[in-house]
């Protein structure tokens, strides 16, 4: 019989994943505004952790990629924010969606068969066995997504486990010295909004800037 706690975690998980697909992909604007309020959150929540301690590096790690995504939205996939038929938001979108595969197929394999842990000492739920699920879960989705482009599939299915396996680490090291659980508790079952971005915040910075340069 499922718990409490994940049952909670399942539903507002799709809860979450359902505001956030829509918010991308209904216009820019939208999308602008939606991770705009999350970048908000995201820093309000680090500056909490970060309480008597140097803050400008936690500061800038969860600045940069919201910047990066701002840049992004305006300049390179939308030319008008009224206009959403010519809203390019796929590179967005697959981001998202690839991550939560990522996340939930790490996460699911990690409890059943995880042994080997990666770096205990940060996150001791973090297994090698999580890690290389997620990763083989992640590459069938790409494939789906970017079956006639194999560059771009083997860029997703590599980026999307390694930065999203080191987001991870780098807010539960910030996490560990602040000496909590989780970032905050606004999303019943997952914790603070910082718990479901850190794995995003790497990869939204090298797809930002993959994008604007080439």
């Amino acid at each position: 019989m499922i718990s409490i706690e994940n049952r909670n975690r399942l539903i507002y998980g799709i809860i979450y994943i359902i505001f956030i697909l829509f918010g991308i992909s209904y216009s820019s604007l939208s999308c602008s505004v939606l991770f705009g309020l999350i970048g908000v959150i995201c820093i309000y929540e680090m500056w909490k952790l970060r309480k008597g301690k140097t803050k400008i590096f936690a500061i800038l790690y969860v600045l940069i990629p919201f910047i990066l995504i701002q840049i992004l939205i305006w300049n390179y996939l939308s030319f008008n924010i009224y206009e959403t038929e010519n809203w390019n938001f796929e590179p967005i979108l697959y981001l998202v969606i690839l991550t939560s595969v990522y996340d939930s197929f790490a996460y699911i394999v990690g409890i059943r068969l995880g042994k080997n842990k990666i770096i205990p000492s940060i996150s001791p739920k973090k297994s090698w066995e999580g890690f290389f699920g997620g990763f083989v879960f992640t590459a069938f989705a790409s494939l789906y997504f970017f079956n006639d482009n194999i560059t771009t599939f083997l860029f997703y299915s590599f980026l999307i486990p390694i930065s999203a396996t080191t987001g991870d680490f780098i807010e539960s090291s910030f996490k560990r010295q602040a000496g909590v659980k989780d970032s905050g508790n606004l999303i019943p079952g997952h914790g603070g909004m910082l718990d479901r971005m850190d794995s995003l915040l790497i990869s939204i910075s090298i797809i930002s800037l993959l994008i604007i340069y080439t």
